[in-house]
């Protein structure tokens, strides 16, 4: 005989608890809304990774004028 182990998560937005299997295609949310609003909140800049950002803004924009030399 086995035993099937049915693994349980919290849905990362709304805490929903979930099980994760293939049946849960939005996984680890527990629906498509609240993996929407998750990808919303990254695209808003609401959620980062810590740390230093590899092309800051100004540094870009300066990298650009320094590489201007190919117009010319």
């Amino acid at each position: 005989m086995s035993t099937t182990v049915h693994i349980i998560v919290s849905c990362p937005n709304c805490q929903k608890e979930i099980t994760w299997d293939v049946q849960h295609k939005f996984r680890p949310f527990c629906c498509e809304r609240c993996k929407l609003i998750d990808l919303g909140e990254w695209a808003a800049e609401k959620h980062k990774i810590p740390g230093d950002s590899i092309n800051s803004e100004p540094d870009f924009e300066f990298n650009l004028l320094d590489n201007d030399s190919y117009l010319q």
